[in-house]
């Protein structure tokens, strides 16, 4: 686990993709749990360890998790994320070179529970979702491109169905149409970015994650 920022009101981790954020019916050790144990050991705190969780990533998706150490600092982050003071940024590498180098995306997403998937219409639908994000090339290698993705919105699986309905799929989300999965099950997502104001002292918090190590995520020429 690595530490990206820590204060007493917040902790912020660059997640692997091979973690899940919070329990699920897998049983395995979520991340929030990983972190409760450090800041015990770190402080020698007895008893429970306060730990918000602020927002979730899916699990093949590596990045930066924003977590409350304070009931405080736990409710304004959850009123900042559903109000989008949160500003979040990823970064995607696609193989498919999307037509235009940059632009907006708006569907309206809706979401199959059994199929733990989303569904992307370009008009609205029954139990749909608005579902906007900007994105922008900046990126090539020989075979892949880097795309740089602003969500404007926090819907389910949102980057990976928008990017998947423009034509180009996340390398390795065999579940959006990726020809092949990648051998550690990760998605080539990564949470890059993210700024918001501190909900308790109100300074400005701009954190960027570290790359997943590897030559395809240090390959791309920038630019």
């Amino acid at each position: 686990m690595k530490v990206v920022y820590e204060d007493n009101h917040l902790i912020v981790v660059n997640k692997t993709a091979s973690e899940i954020v919070q329990g699920d019916k897998t049983g395995d050790t979520p991340l929030s749990e990983t972190v409760k144990q450090y800041i015990k050991e770190k402080y020698n705190k007895p008893g429970n360890v306060f730990l918000g969780v602020t927002h979730r990533l899916d699990r093949p998706v590596s990045g930066l998790v924003v977590f409350a150490k304070t009931s405080k600092a736990l409710a304004r982050l959850n009123d900042m994320f559903r109000l989008g003071e949160v500003k979040k940024t990823y970064w995607a590498i696609v193989k498919e070179r999307p037509k235009e180098l940059e632009g907006k995306l708006v569907h309206w997403l809706v979401r199959n529970e059994k199929q733990n998937k989303s569904y992307a219409y370009d008009k609205e639908k029954a139990n749909s979702k608005k579902a906007i994000l900007r994105y922008k090339l900046i990126g090539h290698s020989q075979n892949y491109h880097l795309l740089e993705v602003d969500l404007q919105t926090g819907r389910h699986h949102q980057i990976r169905c928008q990017l998947a309905k423009m034509g180009c799929p996340i390398k390795g989300d065999l579940k959006y149409g990726s020809s092949r999965s990648n051998p550690d099950g990760s998605i080539c997502l990564h949470a890059r970015r993210v700024t918001f104001i501190h909900p308790v002292s109100k300074e400005l918090i701009d954190l960027t994650a570290p790359l997943p190590s590897g030559n395809l995520w240090n390959g791309f020429e920038l630019g």
